[in-house]
C-alpha cells in the first residue's frame, strides 16, 4: 500500500509541475516578400485571365541601388498548356514604392 501512496503521489508531482508550465506556441511569421508575392500572382492573373496558377517561387531578392527587385516564378495551366512565367518587382527599398513589374514566359 505504502509503495502505491509513493507511486500515486508521483503521478501527482509530475502532473503539477507540468501544469504550471507555460506552452509557449509560435504564430507563424509572414516573409517579409509576402505582399509583392501576392501582387505577383494578383497581376500574373490579370494579365493571364483563363490561366490557373497551380505553383508559385519566391526565388529571392537582389538589390540595385536603392531600389529592391523580387524575383518569382510562377507555374501556369492554360487548357492544355502549362507554363512558367518569372515576374520581377522593383520597388524603391526604403519607401516600398512600386517602380514596375515585368513578366518573362518560359517553358521551363
Amino acid at each position: 500500500m505504502r509503495n502505491l501512496v509513493i507511486a500515486l503521489g508521483m503521478v501527482f508531482t509530475a502532473h503539477s509541475a507540468l501544469t504550471d508550465q507555460q506552452i509557449i506556441i509560435n504564430e507563424p511569421v509572414e516573409p517579409s516578400y509576402a505582399k509583392w508575392g501576392q501582387l505577383a500572382m494578383k497581376e500574373t492573373q490579370s494579365k493571364y485571365p483563363k490561366a490557373s496558377i497551380i505553383d508559385y517561387l519566391h526565388e529571392g531578392s537582389e538589390l540595385d541601388g536603392d531600389m529592391t527587385i523580387e524575383k518569382f516564378k510562377l507555374w501556369l495551366k492554360e487548357a492544355d498548356k502549362e507554363f512558367g512565367v518569372f515576374v520581377r518587382i522593383k520597388y524603391t527599398t526604403k519607401t516600398g514604392e512600386l517602380k514596375g513589374i515585368d513578366f518573362q514566359e518560359t517553358d521551363r
